[in-house]
């Protein structure tokens, strides 16, 4: 079977949903192709909104971050009135607590916060900690809710989803794709997206590769502390969600697509966990998964144009897809609709990795 479409976005994580649906609002015709939408990134984050937290130094990419996070409760607002359903957007800020002090000068700063203020703002600490940076302006969104809104906007909006295709392969001339095979036939298109995150580099050759996290999720007991924001402590985080449960992250592991939880993985969690947050000890197991995220050598995304004029890259979000997904989703379809490329996006061009794909055969290969 042979199908068409004006936009084709292949991928059907939180990239390729909240492009598909900029696209849309623009009166675009769009299919969305995923091998399996459950399988996405999307719903094995923890949906922290961090780009303060995470302590990126000042750069195109916490300008990008920034920008994001700054679109984020007019983005969500717009989803929510359209499906009627929550996305789970929380501006309850961050806090990050250190073992150590940082140098001197930097106590003075508006953001530290002694240990007597920083255990009235979150009671329970472990008497480890030595103060910490509270940074309100950033959040989190219910990635797995969001991933559900995201889903049901692009419905809405009449955006064609298929789910279950798997692309095997993309075709190309010298300077455009002709075609992508799937498992149910070929489609052509006017313009491709791709938005396959860390199984990029199975259809073209992209410089992205998987870095396995493993996460784990809690229920706070009734007399429990509660955590009152997000903790972003040294390599552990938690998440609090506001009907209860908290989710803790995340492993870091150069492990390709290994599957499954490990106990050595857990346990780094937990022993993480309780360390900061001693109580963290009495609450209640819930669930644990893993998911990857898609990595580049620098550990910047990958957007924009390609090598090909009729394909536009939109990958390589590693920590930040989450965070990133509103202003890449905006980016992409201006980029798609104008052939204009917005300055932001000049820092995160697939040339700063050199030739990638023009004098290479498309991949036979298996793509989310």
């Amino acid at each position: 079977m042979n199908s068409s479409a004006d936009i084709l976005i292949i991928g059907g994580g939180a990239m390729g949903l909240a492009t598909a649906i900029e696209l849309a609002r623009q009166d675009r015709q769009v299919t969305v192709l995923s091998r399996s939408f459950e399988e996405a990134a999307v719903h094995a984050a923890a949906g922290m909104l961090a780009p303060q937290a995470e302590g990126l130094a000042a750069s195109s990419m916490l300008d990008l971050c920034l920008q994001s996070r700054s679109m984020y409760p007019d983005w969500i607002q717009g989803l929510e009135e359209l499906t009627g359903l929550d996305a789970g957007y929380w501006p309850c800020g961050i806090l990050s607590p250190l073992y150590e002090p940082p140098p001197g000068h930097s106590l003075h700063a508006s953001d530290w916060l002694q240990p007597e203020t920083l255990n009235q703002r979150q009671p329970g600490l472990s008497a480890e900690v030595k103060g910490g940076w509270w940074f309100p302006d950033d959040a989190q969104v219910n990635n797995r809710a969001l991933a559900q809104v995201l889903y049901a906007a692009a419905q809405q909006l009449g955006v064609q989803l298929f789910d279950g295709i798997t692309v095997k392969k993309i075709q190309h001339d010298a300077h455009r794709i002709t075609q992508v095979e799937t498992t149910a036939g070929d489609w052509q298109a006017q313009t491709y997206v791709l938005t396959t995150g860390a199984w990029s580099a199975d259809l073209l050759p992209v410089p992205v590769f998987p870095r396995k996290g493993q996460l784990l999720s809690v229920k706070a007991q009734p007399h429990a502390v509660r955590l009152n924001q997000v903790l972003f402590g040294s390599e552990i985080y938690l998440v609090p969600r506001q009907g209860g449960q908290i989710v803790v992250g995340a492993t870091s592991e150069d492990v390709g697509f290994a599957p499954h939880n490990t106990p050595a993985g857990i346990q780094q969690l937990l022993t993480a966990a309780t360390r900061l947050f001693p109580g963290f000890a009495d609450y209640v197991m819930e669930e644990f998964w893993w998911g990857f995220r898609p990595t580049t050598p620098d550990e910047l995304p990958i957007l924009g144009a390609s090598p090909y004029e009729n394909l536009v890259l939109a990958t390589g979000h590693y920590r930040n897809g989450i965070l990133l997904t509103p202003i890449t989703a905006a980016l992409i379809a201006e980029l798609v609709l104008t052939q204009t490329t917005d300055p932001l996006l000049e820092s995160f061009s697939w040339e700063r990795f050199g030739s990638l794909g023009c004098q290479h055969d498309a991949l036979t290969a298996t793509a989310t």
